[in-house]
């Protein structure tokens, strides 16, 4: 039985989305930057990734669905912030631009990453947004790398 599994290659006529909630824009600044930075060292020219900026989070599925509808990107990095306050609010938003997003993965056959991060409080963004625990914008690009690679692996065995 065959495996497959995806690399981190780059193909040439790949081209990215880095798409972005403006909201917390300590947080996610970082996110982007990250993952600019990981696209980059990972051979991804600078003129082959569009950085997008929307509102919120909860704008994100709405121009990711656009974005990959569009055509021109393999894949769309989705970078936000939803920080847990005094309400409902929270949950809303960040549950319905997670569910977005992988609507609009699913329903286009674009990969979608999901870099939203969706903590208690905002020492917990800052620790994901290259703190201690990493950067969620590093880790969704290289996955986004992989995904692309994976893909056509697949697409060139069917």
């Amino acid at each position: 039985m065959p495996h497959y599994e995806g690399d981190l290659r780059v193909h040439h006529d790949a081209r990215f989305a880095i798409l972005a909630s403006r909201w917390n824009p300590r947080i996610t600044d970082a996110l982007v930057e990250s993952a600019r930075a990981t696209l980059r060292s990972n051979g991804v020219v600078d003129a082959m990734v569009d950085v997008v900026r929307v509102p919120g989070a909860w704008e994100l599925p709405m121009v990711a669905r656009d974005l990959a509808h569009a055509g021109r990107h393999i894949a769309v990095i989705a970078l936000g912030c939803v920080v847990r306050g005094d309400t409902r609010h929270y949950e809303q938003v960040a549950d319905g631009a997670s569910e977005g997003l992988m609507r609009v993965a699913l329903d286009t056959g674009v990969p979608v990453l999901n870099g939203v991060l969706a903590v208690e409080k905002f020492e917990d963004a800052l620790a994901r947004a290259g703190g201690n625990h990493g950067n969620k914008g590093e880790e969704c690009a290289l996955a986004a790398i992989e995904m692309v690679d994976l893909r056509r692996k697949l697409q060139e065995q069917a």
